[in-house]
């Protein structure tokens, strides 16, 4: 079943008064766009929509089938809500139900293979389903899709970026998630939990040699889905005494995964951390990385310099949105490469060429 080839009903924005749904509402605004702005709350969904001139509702993510009647009248939902791992799968559930296409700007592992194991049921609905529409992870799933082309055979894949951005709230909620997990790559096809800063290598994401070290973005699990390549890591700059941190992390994984643990960071994260603003964020260039080779040890390198991580979600999703406005889509699960193009990341404001040698 095909989906129409433009968006005929409103679309939706949940979690909006959020850091980053809210500089996604504004720039869809200011584009011309109306969408509904939703979240939990409706006081403070309220309080942007009426500044904006929009239309606020507010809904729990309770159940699929009761989240589905409130989307009975929109396109599409773009899921600006974290921590993913509690918000996406009922969304994507309920989006099956009521036939609206899903996005989010998640780069959870777990959220991308979710999206991936109900690729049969979006299909059979005529739903897209694409999470990691934002900086996590349309850059470096572009990069990867490109370096598959330039080396069709590649069996190994690295990738990697070089940000300034700082964390917003719900990034930095996330992240402490990501520390009680461990790290993850991709050993011969199939994702694998490792130590934390597992592999450390120099590396020139674009502004010259630094340490870097794994993590586990979502790339390890899009990548494959976008290029087949079997053997995936992701890699991240950080200083000596941050890899030396990340790497005692590992002894105290165990005391992170309590869920009490987990609430007293995240409250002090809710009240301590604060999203970087414009004047900042224009201040701050993204470098990204990627590095594919064969059986054979032959090698190709990709790089590109982006906008700052927080400018390219609300661009990249917008985009992506706009494609799904413009072109009659098959539903089914897709990576933003599978989606739009390993070109969309070229395309976005702030982005330079993407260089393969």
């Amino acid at each position: 079943m095909s989906s129409e080839s433009t968006l005929q009903k409103p679309w939706l924005i949940y979690g909006a008064y959020g850091y980053t749904g809210e500089l996604i509402a504004r720039e869809a605004v200011r584009r011309g766009y109306r969408p509904v702005l939703a979240g939990r709350r409706l006081e403070k969904v309220q309080g942007i929509a009426q500044e904006l001139g929009l239309e606020a509702v507010a809904f729990s993510l309770d159940a699929p089938e009761r989240i589905a009647e409130q989307l009975g009248e929109f396109s599409l939902v773009l899921n600006c809500a974290g921590p993913f791992s509690a918000t996406a799968e009922p969304m994507m559930k309920a989006c099956l139900i009521a036939g609206a296409h899903y996005l989010d700007i998640t780069g959870e592992i777990a959220v991308f293979e979710t999206a991936q194991a109900l690729s049969q049921q979006a299909q059979a609905a005529g739903v897209v389903l694409c999470p990691g529409v934002g900086f996590d992870v349309i850059p470096t799933d572009c990069v990867a899709a490109a370096l598959a082309g330039a080396l069709p055979d590649a069996t190994h894949l690295s990738l990697g970026f070089d940000s300034r951005s700082g964390f917003s709230p719900g990034t930095a909620k996330t992240s402490v998630e990501g520390l009680a997990q461990g790290g993850m790559i991709r050993r011969d096809g199939v994702i694998t939990t490792v130590p934390l800063a597992y592999e450390v290598q120099r590396i020139d994401f674009g502004d010259g040699e630094k340490d870097a070290m794994t993590i586990p973005w979502g790339d390890v699990s899009t990548a494959y889905h976008s290029t087949g390549i079997p053997n995936i890591k992701v890699f991240m700059p950080g200083s000596p005494k941050l890899i030396k941190s990340a790497k005692r992390a590992n002894y105290i994984r165990p005391i992170l995964g309590f869920s009490w643990v987990q609430k007293l960071i995240k409250a002090r994260i809710a009240k301590t951390v604060k999203g970087p603003n414009e004047q900042q964020r224009a201040k701050m260039p993204t470098f990204v990385w990627g590095e594919a080779r064969n059986a054979k040890g032959n090698v190709k390198t990709a790089r590109i310099q982006t906008a700052n991580g927080y400018s390219l979600t609300i661009t990249g999703s917008l985009a992506v949105i706009e494609h799904l406005m413009a072109h009659s889509v098959q539903g089914g699960t897709y990576t933003p490469s599978t989606l739009v193009g390993s070109d969309l990341v070229s395309q976005l404001p702030e982005s330079g060429s993407l260089v393969i040698e």
